[in-house]
């Protein structure tokens, strides 16, 4: 029997994750003469499925764990990150895909320019954040709950469309479109399995990772959690389900920002 990653067995049951997936990779065609490089790669788990798309990738992460557990996906160029400045030459990349990454940063704005820095003329960037504005009253029952910002790894809680979009224009980089998913049920749902983790299965004793910690972010602590996975992969479905009600909601803001965008010089 084929024994799956365990961060593939993590992405199969997460519907945020699917959603981002599915919307970033139907717009990036197969193309193996691209240059990629993928800022914030975690453990692996968005990057496996950027290599389908072909070309030469590039992973990185200021985490020696989480790049060591990324390393069983990806196998190869995965790069340790240090500082703020990216360790690539100018125009090095095609495109790069920064993935709930800005939210951890302390200086997001160098971040943007050193992206804009390493991509070629009309190279691309995909920038994946959380969104923020009014009626997003779930970043204020997150800290009810006592989900505290550094338990995600986050110094912002994310960033709404025009800022965003501002701040990527004064990196020189073009925002063509963007669209705003994971609206009121799904990310509450994702809300209470993250409390559920940080406060009953996991309860880490230190946060040091740069993506904090309200998930498994390595396989011992996937196989430590694997009671509670499988009781959630049984309601899955029902869970699934729940998530359609998101269209009677068209209303509410939606949680997540995804934007394309284009090296203007």
């Amino acid at each position: 029997m084929e024994i799956i990653p365990w961060q593939l067995s993590l992405v199969n049951k997460s519907i945020k994750k699917k959603q981002k997936l599915s919307l970033i990779l139907s717009s990036l065609p197969i193309d193996n003469d691209r240059k990629a490089l993928e800022l914030g790669t975690s453990q692996g788990i968005l990057g496996y499925f950027f290599r389908q798309r072909g070309g030469f990738w590039v992973h990185s992460d200021e985490d020696l764990a989480n790049l060591l557990e990324a390393r069983a996906l990806v196998k190869n160029n995965l790069i340790q990150l240090e500082g703020n400045h990216l360790p690539f030459r100018a125009e090095s990349f095609d495109l790069v895909i920064c993935s709930d990454y800005l939210e951890h940063l302390e200086n997001d704005d160098l971040c943007l320019e050193e992206i804009a820095r390493v991509l070629k003329p009309e190279g691309q960037a995909i920038f994946v954040t959380p969104h923020t504005g009014p009626g997003n009253f779930l970043y204020k029952l997150r800290l009810l709950l006592g989900l505290r910002p550094e338990i995600y790894g986050h110094k912002r809680d994310g960033y709404n469309w025009l800022e965003l979009k501002n701040r990527l224009k004064r990196a020189g980089l073009n925002p063509e479109r963007h669209k705003i998913i994971s609206r009121l049920f799904s990310e509450s749902l994702e809300l209470l399995l993250n409390f559920i983790y940080v406060h009953f299965i996991g309860r880490p004793k230190k946060i040091d990772l740069r993506d904090g910690h309200i998930r498994p972010m390595s396989q011992k602590e996937f196989k430590n959690s694997k009671l509670f996975f499988n009781l959630y992969s049984f309601i899955y479905p029902f869970f699934w389900l729940a998530t359609k009600l998101d269209n009677l909601v068209s209303f509410s803001p939606g949680y997540l920002l995804i934007v394309w965008g284009r090296k203007t010089k």
